[in-house]
């Protein structure tokens, strides 16, 4: 354990800045992973409806540090051409 005081503060500050990423990287896991249930299902308008939201989760999270900007990229773009891919 730490003694100095400056340590002690950057243990817990590193607790909190994790459990926050921890909520991001799942809502956007979970986002992902509603796009890509509805393609499998080959349901569109579902799809179309879940990529909206899991852009904006994405974004998010790219906007918070969470993912790189360029990881956020290729997530939206492959869950985009997933969604384009159905009746195609």
């Amino acid at each position: 354990m730490a003694n100095i005081k400056s340590a002690k503060k950057r243990i817990k500050v590193t607790l909190v800045r994790t459990e926050r990423n921890k909520a991001i990287r799942s809502k956007v896991k979970t986002a992902i992973k509603k796009v890509e249930s509805a393609v499998a299902a080959s349901d569109k308008q579902l799809a179309q409806a879940n990529l909206k939201n899991a852009v904006v989760e994405i974004t998010k999270a790219a906007s918070k540090g969470v993912y790189h900007k360029n990881n956020a990229s290729r997530k939206v773009a492959r869950l985009s051409k997933a969604v384009d891919s159905i009746n195609a």
